[in-house]
């Protein structure tokens, strides 16, 4: 099954419909969830996609499978490159390279990554330092060359806007980002989390809803290696290791933010300052003298009776019930949902394993409709 739909998969890219590449793709890794192949090609098509993070997930799961892939370890330096992730770029294409000796492509690369780093160092040099919030600010919500898009559409302004699935915060401290994603009872295995040297990768993918996706280009660079995370009962806590003691004026990069101030601590307080070189003056930063405290008990009662009191119609009142099914099942239910769910392409949806563990399930068109062949 996991076959057909990557050949699938193939053919769809091949004839440029790369959405629906990345979804046979993702169908065929259901099945298939340790087939390092699956996974960077799946990369290869959320990069035609401009979806740079979910790339550079795509290819981390591929390497971590497989790290004698060398593409996967191409397509993860592309990504990387395309989200001005020089650094980390140019350590992917060296890896790749030395897995892939006779490919020019990754001395190409590498030399671009060169350029860029010293641009960036020049331009570091050059700016001045100006004043710089210094308050907490909530978040807001294989066909391939070795040329670079320099020029990438703007998917922010070409996309609708869509509501976060979970909702998440931060604060920082001089040395560390927090954030908190309020997933309230989330098992540790549905939860990958993946730090690069300006990019956070958090995947939460549940049997049965659809997968969660927070990967932001980070406003700093961080210590991937100093980096940790931890799944609570009501909450998943991230923390950064900042690479540099910089106030951070948001937690997402972007290119209208002013020049970060370093953040030193006052003596004689127990508060957290900025400082400006050349200009001598302080002020208090986070936390202040009067901090805020957050009642999570009634947080968690709010976020409680609002889900209580949604009111869902149609579509999605059916998936409500069916996931609610889902959560609740056993085993063997979860496991018959799946495959003839699967298997009927859509159409069937049993929880009697007895029943269709030992069979092929047979689509079941509703009334007045018909089942066709996918031909390729």
């Amino acid at each position: 099954m996991a076959s057909d739909l990557e050949i699938k998969a193939k053919e769809a890219f091949i004839d440029d419909h790369f959405e629906l590449a990345v979804d046979l793709y993702t169908q065929a890794i259901a099945l298939s969830p340790n087939n390092a192949e699956l996974f960077a090609d799946r990369a290869q098509a959320n990069l035609k996609l401009c979806s740079f993070t979910e790339a550079v997930a795509d290819a981390n799961r591929a390497i971590e499978l497989d790290p004698s892939m060398s593409k996967a370890y191409f397509r993860k330096g592309n990504a990387c490159y395309e989200l001005e992730e020089y650094q980390t770029a140019k350590a992917a294409f060296e890896l790749g390279s030395s897995l892939a000796p006779g490919d020019a492509r990754f001395t190409n690369l590498i030399k671009k990554c060169d350029e860029r780093i010293a641009e960036e160092s020049g331009d570091l040099l050059d700016q001045p330092l100006e004043k710089a919030s210094t308050q907490v600010v909530p978040a807001e919500g294989d066909q391939e060359s070795d040329q670079i898009v320099n020029e990438v559409p703007n998917q922010a302004t070409s996309q609708l806007i869509v509501k976060p699935k979970y909702r998440h915060e931060f604060y920082q401290k001089p040395e560390e980002v927090v954030i908190t994603i309020f997933a309230k009872g989330i098992p540790a295995q549905t939860v990958a989390v993946d730090f690069g040297e300006q990019i956070l990768s958090v995947i939460i993918d549940v049997p049965g809803e659809d997968a969660y996706h927070f990967q932001p280009r980070l406003f700093g660079k961080i210590a991937p290696e100093k980096c940790r995370y931890e799944v609570l009962p009501s909450k998943i806590e991230v923390r950064l290791a900042k690479a540099e003691p910089l106030n951070w004026t948001s937690l997402a990069f972007s290119k209208d933010s002013t020049v970060p101030q370093k953040l030193t601590v006052v003596s004689g307080t127990h508060g957290y300052s900025t400082h400006s070189e050349g200009t001598g003056s302080q002020r208090p930063s986070y936390p202040s003298s009067k901090p805020k405290r957050v009642d999570w008990d009634k947080l968690e009662a709010q976020v409680k009776k609002e889900e209580k009191e949604e009111k869902l119609d149609g579509d999605a009142a059916l998936n409500r019930f069916f996931q609610d099914i889902y959560k609740d099942a056993d085993e063997d239910t979860r496991r018959a949902m799946r495959k003839s769910f699967v298997e009927s392409n859509g159409t069937v949806l049993s929880t009697n394993w007895k029943e269709v563990g030992s069979k092929k399930v047979e689509g079941s068109p509703p009334e007045g409709m018909e089942v066709k062949k996918w031909e390729y």
